[in-house]
């Protein structure tokens, strides 16, 4: 365990083994770690440890075991993941102690109980839970309710405003809410630059909490940003999570979401288009507000674009034997991606429209 906690400050730190390692509570382990030996925010706020632990050890047991891919194992993922980004120094200095306890607190939390299907699954089968919050991001919702019930202690005023921000930052892993999230993002990171002389200074609550959101938003998706190894099991996890959806949609006469029939899959697709409509532009945002820092992230998240794309079957529409030259023009706009922060390209090659875009944001809740 010594050598794991050694590396938590690593971006690719291997959550698989680490669950395994600490007895399958990685949530509990990891949450107790960064807050109170890495960053010693427990003692700073009169958190009590043993109190703490018994809460994380409330919170990870309302995750599912049973889910393949929004588990407990996945909370200390992006909790982790928040961490690092949270260490560097370009960011260090710009958010309060509570504002980054609020940001890790989240991460941990941003998915307990979590039924393994999206928001629209939910609403489509009149869920009561989709009735509860009228069908306004669904599940954000239900995991502050679940979380805000077993809250520790804090004195009120600071309960108050750490209560706020955890709401702003789970609300804001919706991913119904990603494109605009990431225009607000981009505007106020490009406005801040140009009036500090290219210096990020954040002024207001509202700018530091944005991009705090940001921050967070791109840690639930950034397993496309990891190692190869690591990136190809949070896939095949998340894409059995889809295809369970989809088994129940059918046996219901639903229409099939899409990325969740297993009897037509696309995962090298999907993955491709993921990539190009959501984590790229996110990545690259964030690349420059923290840059140099992300450049290992962006050149990873290429090579891992290259070794789906590079394993898309054939089909009618783009065959080599068939149509070399539409199947060469989508290998030349490939290639382009190889320097992510020279070249920057709006391939929609790989997608049929970008409606298809639109709903692989609306499945991915």
């Amino acid at each position: 365990m010594s050598l794991m906690v050694s590396q938590i400050n690593t971006w690719n730190f291997d959550l698989f083994k680490f669950a395994v390692i600490s007895k399958d509570h990685p949530l509990v382990s990891m949450a107790y770690v960064i807050l109170q030996s890495e960053r010693n925010l427990l003692r700073s706020y009169n958190v009590d440890p043993p109190t703490f632990i018994k809460y994380m050890f409330v919170i990870e047991a309302n995750y599912h075991k049973t889910n393949p891919y929004h588990n407990a194992t996945h909370g200390a993922d992006v909790m982790q993941s928040c961490h690092v980004l949270l260490g560097y120094s370009v960011v260090e200095q710009v958010f309060t102690d509570l504002e980054v306890f609020a940001a890790l607190f989240a991460s941990a939390i941003h998915d307990v109980d979590h039924p393994g299907l999206s928001n629209q699954f939910l609403s489509n089968t009149s869920n009561e839970l989709a009735i509860l919050y009228n069908d306004h991001a669904v599940l954000e919702n239900h995991h502050l309710a679940t979380a805000f019930k077993f809250l520790l202690g804090m004195d009120d005023k600071q309960r108050q405003l750490f209560r706020k921000m955890v709401i702003d930052l789970v609300l804001a892993t919706d991913m119904s809410k990603h494109l605009s999230l990431l225009a607000d993002i981009k505007t106020t990171v490009e406005s801040s630059k140009v009036a500090h002389n290219g210096k990020l200074v954040l002024e207001s609550y509202n700018e530091r909490m944005l991009v705090l959101q940001g921050i967070v938003h791109s840690c639930d998706i950034s397993s496309a940003t990891k190692a190869l190894p690591i990136y190809k099991a949070w896939t095949e996890r998340i894409i059995e999570e889809f295809y369970q959806q989809g088994d129940r949609e059918r046996d219901l006469g639903l229409n099939l979401s899409p990325m969740c029939d297993r009897q037509n899959p696309s995962i090298e697709k999907s993955q491709v288009g993921f990539i190009d409509f959501i984590v790229l532009p996110l990545w690259e945002t964030l690349g420059e507000l923290m840059f140099p820092y992300c450049q290992e992230m962006l050149s990873q998240l290429n090579e891992n674009r290259m070794y789906y794309f590079s394993r898309i079957p054939e089909s009618p529409r783009c065959s080599i034997t068939d149509e070399p030259e539409e199947r060469n023009n989508l290998i030349s706009s490939s290639e382009k991606r190889k320097n992510l922060r020279a070249t920057k390209v709006d391939d929609c090659s790989d997608l049929s429209s970008i409606d298809e875009a639109d709903e692989m944001t609306n499945s991915s809740d």
